[in-house]
């Protein structure tokens, strides 16, 4: 008698979906590889050109803006891919909602961030004006609804299309205020308009490709259940970001423009490699968030398998960057920029704890702990603020840096053990230093 072996449900699952992952993937890794290698070589072109000092100034205005721009997404992108994915009978309500909310955020959180700024930098018009034409980008983040559709549908190559099209046109705008000797300011415009463009082609390309935008719809009963679920996300967001930018604003404020010039730069190699965590987190979410309910062992086998090859990723990336920062910064952005590879040093390994984090915020999502992803993120930046007062006057951005990557660790490891429901993932962590991870 032949002997039929039943295949597990959870393996027949990965198989039917491996391929659209990767698939998936592939135009996600095409995306962030040909944006962020664009974006690199123009950003050390752009550095070159303006200078530290000014490169300093254009930088700040950006991190200022990032501080509120988190706020006025209300934290809707994670909760959005994950209610889609569980509600695919209310796509058209919950997009629709999600456009509203999101364009009601970006007008209010643009007005304060203008107040913000007319009120800290009111002897700086140029900083005013700098971030009243950058915090435009706030006002067309309700088109963001079609990267939430797309990416729920494992569909990312129309996301892939647009973003890639305005921004190839868009670099070559750049290039030529360069070659025209254009002001600061011109950068500024060139990223409002952007924005606009990318905006405006990704609402259409959701209309062509995904959802008829006429039959989107609102409610106030979706409204507030969405905000109850991504109000702790928005918060989150927020401390973040916080953390990720307030060296830039505390640079600023205690020492000056150059000192932020130098330690964006380094901020920007270090970073540049924090798309790939983020490409393969999002490929696999969708597949995750339908099956981690059915087999719970395979599923926390897989996020550990997941945990540490992101881990080791990013050691291997910190120990070359370490090697050759001064190589590195010379080659790129050119011996004015030379104090920036001791910061690069430091600032690097912060990416270990980036890399665990993109798919530990996965696990927060699946499990309902935002609130306390929240108050982890609210220590990590408390603990950020502290240590950047006591080593940006030591040290200048070599102290932000360390300050960077002390909170960074002290959020995924001390401060995880004050909560019961992270113990686990304070233990995953760990074992990702393990010598074998047993039944995978």
């Amino acid at each position: 008698m032949k002997i039929i072996r039943k295949i597990p449900n959870w393996k027949i699952f990965y198989q039917q979906n491996l391929i659209k992952i990767f698939h998936n993937m592939s135009w996600l890794f095409f995306d962030k590889a040909l944006n962020m290698g664009a974006a690199l070589f123009l950003g050390v072109w752009i550095a070159r050109y303006l200078g530290p000092t000014q490169f300093g100034l254009l930088n700040y205005a950006i991190a200022f803006v990032a501080l509120f721009s988190a706020i006025s997404s209300l934290g809707l992108p994670s909760v959005a891919v994950n209610s889609l994915v569980k509600f695919p009978d209310k796509k058209e309500l919950i997009l629709g909602t999600i456009l509203i909310l999101q364009l009601i955020g970006g007008i209010f959180f643009y007005v304060l961030t203008i107040a913000a700024v007319y009120l800290l930098s009111s002897d700086d018009r140029e900083v005013r004006i700098l971030v009243a034409i950058i915090g435009t980008l706030m006002l067309f983040k309700f088109s963001d609804v079609a990267s939430y559709w797309f990416e729920s549908q494992i569909k990312s190559k129309y996301s892939v299309w647009v973003k890639n099209g305005v921004f190839i046109i868009f670099s070559g705008v750049r290039v030529l205020l360069i070659l025209n000797d254009a002001p600061l300011i011109a950068f500024a415009w060139v990223m409002a308009a952007e924005a606009l463009a990318t905006g405006f082609f990704m609402l259409t390309a959701l209309d062509i490709y995904g959802l008829k935008l006429f039959k989107l719809r609102v409610n106030f009963l979706q409204a507030k259940k969405l905000l109850k679920d991504s109000w702790p996300l928005m918060l989150s967001s927020v401390a973040i970001i916080f953390y990720m930018k307030v060296d830039q604003i505390m640079l600023g404020q205690m020492i000056g423009n150059e000192a932020v010039g130098l330690y964006s730069v380094a901020a920007r190699l270090s970073e540049v490699w924090y798309f790939i965590p983020g490409i393969i987190v999002s490929s696999v979410f969708p597949a995750i968030a339908r099956n981690h309910k059915k087999n719970r062992k395979k599923y926390l086998t897989r996020l550990q398998y997941l945990y540490k090859v992101l881990i080791w990723l990013a050691i291997a990336v910190a120990i070359v960057v370490t090697i050759f920062s001064k190589a590195i910064i010379e080659i790129t952005f050119g011996i004015a920029y030379i104090d920036a590879a001791s910061i690069l040093t430091w600032h690097i390994w912060g990416g270990v704890f980036v890399f665990f984090g993109s798919a530990w915020s996965m696990w927060i999502v699946l499990e309902g702990y935002q609130k306390t992803a929240l108050w982890l993120h609210i220590l990590s930046l408390l603990a950020n603020i502290a240590l950047n007062l006591i080593l940006i006057p030591m040290y200048g951005g070599v102290g932000a840096a360390i300050a960077t990557v002390i909170s960074y660790g002290l959020g995924h490891t001390l401060f995880m053990n004050f909560f019961v429901n992270q113990r686990l993932a304070v233990m995953m962590f760990w074992k990702c230093f393990s010598i074998q991870i047993r039944n995978l």
